[in-house]
């Protein structure tokens, strides 16, 4: 349950930030690319621009040059963006043909960005993507980088919590903090935080706990924070692989991955294995180019050197795309459940398909039970 207070005191916090770190006495004109029925897209896409008088650019789910297009017309200089537009971006052929000076602040959303391809887009643009954090849960963002001179420059960091937010890690199985340094989970508080899920106790109380009078809701996301406050994803806690007994974070591998002079993708899930728990699997998209000379037992060799021996793939599949969800986010969960159903001798071809029905059933109920409501108060 999202507030109007939640959402209003969400928009005070990004503008204040945006308005101190990068756009003091400019006029900002933001690309809309993220659908608004994502709460990454509602806030940044909308809510933020009205309430700062923005001019908002609309496109939605545009073609690549599409996007660079509209930079260059516009004179976009606030860019919130999600890994996939950015990796499209930095693999379109014509991108430096594009004039995109205007952009002043950049940023990325949704799920982790790999470093490889923020270093990319800067290398090209001049302009430095800056990740941030967030979840539905709290309208989304929590954590903000701040640039230099006013804040420092962190590579893979998420920075540091808004204003007005508090952010630790805390034990997973235990209503404790830790200390800097120590990887457990982020849990967040601040006036964007949800009231809770609606009529759903057992998740509240699972989802929140009060420490030293501050009420804490556990992100499911395990991290770190170093000695300057910054914080770290590790990985999200339900997609850790064990293996052996050893904890694997699927992030750290794709990272690895994204190295390869061609790879354009990845993925990692964990493949059930009754001998060792789980195997670790990569999901790769080749680069054209490059699809004819690279085997699994390559992109493994690669990622042998790279990683500690409970950690590098011992499956490599090759593929032309990755699943994604519609704001670009790899379908582990389902691709998760293609290894399941093969092992048990299933037809995997009507996942992604009931996958699609189940959503659309899911909004057309909420949008039924929306109207009946409205219907019955008029």
């Amino acid at each position: 349950m999202l507030t109007h207070f939640n959402i209003v005191s969400q928009c005070r916090q990004l503008e204040e930030w945006l308005r101190s770190s990068f756009m003091r006495g400019a006029k900002m004109v933001t690309a809309a690319i993220i659908p608004w029925f994502h709460i990454y897209g509602q806030t940044t896409g909308m809510n933020l621009p009205l309430l700062g008088g923005a001019t908002i650019v609309i496109l939605p789910a545009p073609e690549t040059k599409e996007v660079l297009n509209a930079i260059e017309k516009y004179k976009v200089n606030v860019f919130p963006g999600v890994p996939l537009i950015f990796l499209n971006m930095v693999e379109h052929s014509d991108i430096e043909k594009y004039d995109l000076s205007s952009l002043r602040f950049v940023s990325s959303g949704a799920f982790a960005l790999p470093l490889e391809i923020a270093k990319k887009f800067e290398s090209i643009t001049g302009v430095p993507i800056l990740e941030g954090y967030g979840l539905t849960e709290a309208c989304p963002v929590t954590h903000v980088n701040i640039p230099p001179p006013r804040g420092l420059r962190k590579l893979g960091s998420i920075g540091v919590p808004l204003p007005g937010t508090l952010a630790a890690i805390a034990d997973p199985d235990e209503d404790r903090l830790l200390p800097a340094g120590e990887v457990g989970e982020l849990v967040v508080a601040g006036p964007q935080v949800m009231k809770g899920y609606w009529n759903r106790p057992e998740e509240n109380r699972n989802a929140f706990f009060t420490f030293n009078g501050i009420r804490w809701l556990r992100t499911g996301d395990i991290a770190k924070m170093d000695e300057d406050g910054y914080f770290y994803i590790v990985d999200r806690k339900k997609d850790m692989i064990k293996y052996k007994g050893y904890q694997v974070f699927p992030r750290e591998v794709e990272e690895v991955l994204y190295q390869h002079p061609g790879v354009l993708e990845a993925v990692v899930v964990g493949v059930p294995d009754p001998r060792v728990g789980e195997i670790v699997k990569a999901y790769v998209v080749l680069r054209p180019e490059y699809k004819e000379k690279y085997t699994e037992k390559d992109i493994i060799e690669w990622c042998k050197k790279r990683l500690a021996a409970h950690k590098y793939p011992r499956i490599v599949e090759f593929r032309d795309t990755i699943p994604k969800t519609y704001v670009g986010k790899a379908w582990r969960r389902l691709l998760a459940e293609e290894e399941k159903r093969k092992m048990e001798g299933k037809p995997v071809e009507d996942i992604y398909k009931q996958e699609e029905e189940r959503y659309k059933g899911i909004v057309g109920e909420l949008w039924k039970k929306t109207l009946d409501e409205a219907a019955g108060k008029l």
